[in-house]
């Protein structure tokens, strides 16, 4: 289990850029999609609405700018994503951009609030 601990670890101190890199090595080399396109496809195929319904229990943060105080907006990102604060700029800097995906209501509805108070546009989709 301390190897399992130690991997878990890793994963969780990855940055955006390794992450990407992993996800284009799951793809290219082992086959495995990214969870977020399965997610995307998954209520489109079924086109069942009730489990469409049951799906939106799961919400997406998008920060749509940064509003006036940017720099506020990106001291916060960094803060609430874990980014370092070249890849929360970034983020800032590249809006619209998904901030976070597959959060709960609540969640997403207290990343709004904070966001909103440092001045930037939020959507919770």
């Amino acid at each position: 289990m301390a190897d399992l601990k130690a991997f878990a670890e890793q994963l969780v101190n990855l940055t955006v850029k390794e992450v990407n890199e992993l996800a284009q090595i799951l793809k290219d080399e082992y086959g495995i999609e990214p969870a977020a396109a399965a997610v995307v496809a998954g209520p489109a195929a079924g086109g069942d609405a009730p489990a469409a319904a049951a799906e939106k229990t799961s919400f997406d943060v998008i920060l749509k700018e940064a509003g006036g105080a940017k720099l506020a907006v990106v001291k916060l990102v960094k803060d609430l994503t874990g980014l370092g604060l070249k890849e929360a700029k970034d983020l800032v800097d590249g809006a619209p951009k998904e901030l976070k995906a597959g959060v709960t209501k609540d969640e997403a509805e207290a990343l709004k609030k904070q966001l909103e108070e440092a001045g930037a546009v939020v959507e919770i989709k």
